[in-house]
Parts: structure tokens; sequence; C-alpha cells
């Protein structure tokens, strides 16, 4: 399983300060990189509607945010908090942003969010495109194959 974050990247990408990660850890060794394998992997089979995941490093880095957003939430559950910390709110709506916005770039239908590569502006998208077209006529998908058939005939390519 691919883990977009490691957990050097998740001290400084996230709003917790490092040495509660570190405490968090030593309290009970693996936590965080299981915490950060099970978001991977949430984020991955979210995902998966639009996308070839697991990604390629090197890693979107949306898909790194979100992965540091939702980290940090369940790190902070692990420690404790209080709920009613102005800036704990602010932790918890980042968490559930992240869900929202990861809800919408995994929805082929409206599609709100497209990730591309990075330092390009060519979608990521692999999947849950259009596959086929219509003429702009039922008839017109006829008049094509007449006029391939007629040409076929006069050049000697036909049967």
């Amino acid at each position: 399983m691919t883990a977009y974050l490691s957990k050097a990247e998740l001290k400084v990408r996230s709003v917790m300060p490092p040495e509660y990660v570190d405490a968090i850890d030593m309290a009970q060794p693996g936590f965080v990189d299981a915490q950060i394998a099970l978001v991977s992997g949430w984020l991955d089979s979210r995902l998966a509607k639009r996308y070839a995941v697991p990604f390629d490093a090197p890693y979107p880095e949306q898909v790194k945010t979100w992965a540091t957003a939702l980290v940090t939430m369940r790190l902070w559950i692990r420690r404790g908090f209080d709920p009613s910390d102005p800036q704990m709110q602010l932790v918890i709506a980042d968490s559930q942003s992240a869900e929202t916005e990861v809800k919408e770039a995994a929805d082929a239908q409206i599609g709100l969010i497209d990730l591309s590569y990075q330092n390009e502006k060519r979608s990521m998208v692999t999947r849950g495109r259009t596959l086929a077209y219509s003429e702009s006529s039922p008839y017109v998908g006829g008049d094509v194959s007449r006029d391939r058939g007629r040409n076929e005939d006069r050049n000697g390519r036909g049967s």
C-alpha cells in the first residue's frame, strides 16, 4: 500500500506540534504510520472511480494536503483535545473540508475538483470520462458510411 506522507512530512505539514506527533508515536509505536496508511487507503478507495490509484510519486499536492488534514484530526483524537477550543474548531473544519473535497474529486458526475499532474495543466482523470460521442443528426452516420462505401467502390478497394 502506498502511503502519501511520511512521518517527517506530516510533522512539517501538520498544524499539530511535532513533539505531539512524537509523543503519540512513543506512547504507541506504529500508530502514526498506521493512521497515514489508513488515510492513504481511504483516499485510494474514494478516488478509484476517476483516477488510477495508487498515485505515482511525486504525489499530487492536493492528495498530500487532504492526507495531512485527515491524519492530523485522527492524531488529535488520539491525544485528546478540548472541542470548545477555537483553534480546534479550525482543525475540525479543516478535516471536514478535506473529506468533502475528496468526495467532490471522486464524483464523476459533477467533478468539482480535478487533480492534475504537478507543473502541468493536464488532468489526472483516467476513468469516468465520456467514451463515445454522438453525431449532430442520427442520419449523419449513415451518410458518412454511404460516402465511404462509394469512395471505396470508385477506388477499387471494395470486395
